[in-house]
């Protein structure tokens, strides 16, 4: 290429180096070698590597990169030729070809300008925003929104909502469990200290027996909630560790995709801004001293298509494991809740059966159903019967103006016909009176 005065334009490299190499490579069964060229004369100086396509000879050999400029085909030089004629004569040959080439060593920071850090950020907005408003404002969202990935990032949420839920209802059924065994052991104590204090043999014999169940219950539901507790630790890793892992991989993988769209917009810019001043057959700069601004972004498009295209793998990777960890966990843990609710009722029921110590015969003085008054007493005044007794501030509660015990009287030669019916509760009042003093005693049994 030559100026106007006729002295030929100068390389403008922007400061990057190039070394010299020759790459053999074999052809695909449709004559390709998986390379498309840019460049050329008239306008271009050099052809260059526009992209190298994904599993063709040039790919897997890896050794020519976007960027790169082609000087020779099988030993014939290729300087003033067109895009078009080095193609064909790529083509023309069969098996091996040989490629001369001059690798353009590119800092991919000198190609990070200003201009694709706001792409960048356009890209973050607009996949922030609804299809209606995107159109309404002009921006296209066909590349963002087609992407799968995203809607397994958002299945991923629903089912860390779901672990959420679960793990707050077994956190309350815990809760319900612990509450439960603490009434058990309290109410094992009472009946215990009730137990050691009652004079009758068999009454302290039963209600210590059945104060012993009680506690045999309260150590089953500790042992349930030992079974429960890990299945709170496991769901709480997946939801504090695992699910924020994933998603941090899923922000690396995002920040990586809209660079390389930043990249491919670029690259689009520039080549229509070629392509307007062919159509006026203008000379651009840039590209009459070598296009190497377009090459450095060639290359720097092409890294960050490979950091996208690994994250994107290691994205799918990690979500796919967490959707099978999810499905087998998620089994596993609902089948170890329902199996330790199930093993705790059976206990329960097993110590409940093995309990039997009704009926009960206990010794009651004839005032135990007599209890100190906690409220003022307001008698009538009127009432003729009453007028002549004490007010001595203790009350005795009755169903009947009847004597208290009249009902246990009807009542005793009954419960005495049938000893057997183990629900069965009367109350025999002595009319004479106890052995050791003035008061009658009560019997239950």
């Amino acid at each position: 290429m030559y100026d106007e005065y006729g002295y030929p334009i100068e390389e403008d490299k922007m400061g990057m180096r190039v070394t010299s190499g020759v790459v053999s490579l074999e052809k695909d069964p449709q004559n390709l070698i998986g390379i498309s060229i840019g460049g050329g004369a008239p306008y271009c100086p050099c052809l260059y590597v526009v992209q190298i396509f994904d599993n063709t000879p040039a790919a897997k050999e890896g050794t020519l990169k976007s960027g790169d400029e082609i000087v020779s085909v099988n030993g014939q030089s290729v300087k003033s030729k067109s895009k078009v004629e080095v193609a064909r004569l790529i083509q023309s040959f069969k098996g091996a070809v040989t490629i001369g080439y001059n690798c353009l060593h590119a800092d991919p920071k000198q190609g990070k300008s200003l201009d694709i850090i706001l792409k960048k950020a356009k890209h973050r907005v607009v996949d922030t925003m609804s299809s209606s408003t995107a159109d309404g404002l002009g921006l296209s969202r066909a590349v963002l929104v087609n992407d799968g990935l995203l809607k397994k990032l958002d299945e991923m949420n629903r089912t860390a909502g779901m672990f959420f839920g679960l793990m707050n209802q077994t956190k309350s059924l815990i809760k319900a469990f612990y509450r439960l065994s603490q009434v058990q052991r309290v109410f094992g104590e009472i009946l215990s200290e009730i137990g050691v204090k009652e004079p009758q043999p068999r009454a302290s014999e039963a209600f210590t027996q059945f104060g012993g169940t009680h506690r045999r219950m309260e150590q089953a539901a500790i042992e349930c909630l030992k079974t429960v507790k890990p299945m709170i630790s496991d769901m709480n890793t997946f939801l504090t560790k695992v699910v924020p892992d994933t998603r941090l991989t899923v922000k690396k993988y995002l920040d990586c995709k809209f660079e390389y769209l930043s990249y491919c917009l670029k690259v689009k810019e520039m080549d229509d801004e070629e392509y307007s001043f062919a159509a006026l057959q203008e000379p651009l700069y840039r590209v009459e001293t070598g296009n190497y601004e377009y090459r450095l972004i060639l290359r720097c498009r092409q890294e960050a298509r490979s950091r996208f295209a690994k994250m994107r793998n290691d994205v799918l990777v990690k979500i796919e494991l967490l959707d099978n960890k999810h499905v087998q966990d998620t089994v596993s843990q609902l089948q170890c809740l329902v199996q330790a609710m199930s093993k705790y009722h059976n206990d329960c029921c097993e110590v409940m059966k093995g309990c039997r110590i009704f009926p009960i015969e206990m010794d009651l003085n004839k005032n135990s159903f007599q209890y100190e008054s906690t409220t003022p007493l307001h008698e009538d005044e009127d009432d003729e019967d009453d007028a002549d007794e004490p007010r001595s501030g203790i009350r005795e509660f009755r169903d009947s103006p009847q004597a208290p015990f009249a009902a246990w009287d009807a009542a005793a030669p009954a419960a005495a016909a049938a000893p057997a019916a183990s629900a069965a509760v009367s109350a025999v009042a002595n009319s004479s009176e106890s052995p050791g003093g003035d008061e009658p005693l009560l019997k239950l049994g």
